[in-house]
């Protein structure tokens, strides 16, 4: 089972979701960066679980140990090891799923590519509480960026389908920073009521939900990136498809761009004084897979939650029979807005990565 990740950033992720603890160690990072751990805790607690009955009741502080490659704040160039301990697992709701397969789960593919010896707790390493530690190191990756003058934002764009406006041509710093201040940042203020009833229904109902996130990446200079196998589209994707559940991820306007002519999707360049613009962004900033200065935009689809409490039918490994299974445990009916800092994370590594 591999973790590695990275070509100039080196990442490993390690735990399980109901182990002792789980982690990330990050290799190739700078030495000399300060970092700002008020900073670092805010992005924690904009995923972690049990802060409304829109997530799940399990409570995590998934408060952050640094083991190495910190001195003082700072880092020394060393590898940056930072484990998050876990304390609040309820594992015996799971001993029935060594044998009975949760429809929507990893646990069919696991158990057959592992021999059973996988751990199921919590869905073990394929569990999204993994994505605590891809926000630590994100976090970190977006202070570098920020130094640069690169910064990262998003929004819910859709629940179920309830949709909301999407980012603007134009849109900039400031609008990203204004997205932040929201506990559930979408364009149109109103729009989230609408979400939230949504919610509320498949929650009652035993049922989930899932949707969409856009994201922006501001100032990303013109010239990153390289046609073909190391576009920026062939660098991102594969860190935003090993977020859990995410089933898509589309630039710009995606596949709504199928749907124009030529002259309609061509993004025109224009000069606003020395600095060269496209009157529209319908390619997300990114022609010939390298950055042209606009921002970076891109959408992941995020399935609905597939543990649910309703009866669900399923088959037994162990008899070899079909069966039902009514999940138990404690689970998001919706896991887009606890997801949103997870995808700007995993877009400043990727961005981190490729710009060395």
């Amino acid at each position: 089972m591999s973790a590695n990740w990275g070509t100039n950033i080196e990442l490993s992720l390690f735990g399980e979701s109901h182990g002792k603890a789980i982690g990330i160690v990050i290799g190739n990072l700078p030495a000399g960066i300060k970092l700002d751990m008020d900073e670092i805790n805010k992005n924690m607690k904009r995923r972690a679980p049990g802060l409304n009955k829109m997530s799940t009741p399990r409570k995590e502080k998934d408060e952050v140990e640094i083991m190495s490659g910190i001195l003082d704040g700072v880092t020394t160039g060393a590898p940056l090891c930072a484990l998050i301990y876990n304390s609040d697992q309820h594992s015996k709701d799971y001993s029935l799923l060594k044998e009975c397969m949760r429809p929507g789960h990893s646990d069919y593919p696991a158990y057959i590519k592992y021999q059973g010896f996988n751990d199921v707790r919590g869905g073990g390493h394929f569990s999204g509480r993994l994505t605590a530690p891809i926000v630590f190191a994100g976090s970190v990756a977006r202070q570098i960026l920020k130094q640069k003058g690169i910064v990262i934002g998003a929004h819910i764009q859709s629940i179920k389908d309830i949709q909301d406006q999407r980012f603007a041509v134009d849109i900039n710093e400031e609008d990203l920073n204004q997205l932040l201040q929201k506990p559930y940042p979408t364009i149109d203020d109103h729009v989230f009521d609408e979400m939230q009833a949504v919610i509320e229904e498949a929650r009652v109902n035993q049922d989930s939900v899932g949707g969409k996130i856009e994201c922006a990446i501001l100032n990303v200079p013109a010239g990153i990136g390289n046609p073909f196998f190391d576009s920026i589209e062939a660098h991102l994707s594969p860190l935003l498809f090993s977020i859990p559940a995410v089933k898509s991820v589309s630039f710009g306007l995606g596949e709504d761009i199928t749907k124009l002519y030529g002259h309609e999707a061509n993004d025109s360049y224009y000069y606003e004084n020395d600095i060269v613009k496209t009157k529209t962004n319908n390619n997300g900033g990114i022609t010939g897979g390298i950055s042209n200065g606009m921002p970076i935009i891109f959408s992941v689809g995020i399935k609905p939650t597939p543990s649910i409490s309703q009866t669900q039918q399923t088959i037994n490994v162990k008899t070899q029979e079909n069966t039902t299974l009514q999940i138990t445990g404690r689970h998001d009916p919706c896991i887009v807005p606890r997801a949103i800092v997870v995808v700007e994370s995993m877009a400043a590594l990727g961005i981190l990565d490729m710009i060395g």
